[in-house]
């Protein structure tokens, strides 16, 4: 696939994943890897689409009352590699906002991603995490 294929796939995901009726992680492959880089509760390397929704993506969303939405600031593509530059915001489940600013770098192959690496503030997120318990 072409960068510009690539690129509106992900464009695709992020517009259905604000609106609600889909998103980025419909995209992983099941053998996907996702690095969160930094030093956030849930820094690491997750190698495999279960292993990822099971650690980081369902604990994070059982934490909300509201779903993350997200609103992309900018994307970029050079080859199989899509970069997502966006915020993302949420009602946590204590009524306080949850609010960051995230960088995705999102390796596809064949319309799926295969690999993902993240970059977000661990400080706004591990407040987050430790102050919100999962429903």
């Amino acid at each position: 696939m072409s960068e510009s294929d690539n690129k509106q796939i992900i464009r695709r995901a992020f517009a259905a994943w604000a609106a609600g009726t889909g998103g980025v992680f419909d995209l992983l492959a099941q053998n996907a890897t996702w690095t969160i880089v930094g030093n956030s509760v849930v820094a690491g390397i997750y190698r495999s689409r279960d292993e990822f929704m099971t650690r980081v993506i369902q604990p994070f969303n059982s934490r909300l009352s509201s779903p993350l939405v997200p609103v992309v600031r900018a994307l970029y593509a050079d080859g199989d590699m899509v970069i997502a530059y966006f915020d993302a915001s949420a009602t946590a489940r204590d009524g306080k906002p949850y609010r960051n600013t995230y960088t995705w770098y999102l390796r596809l192959k064949d319309g799926a991603i295969v690999e993902a690496i993240a970059f977000f503030d661990s400080l706004e997120f591990n407040e987050f995490w430790a102050r919100v318990h999962p429903a």
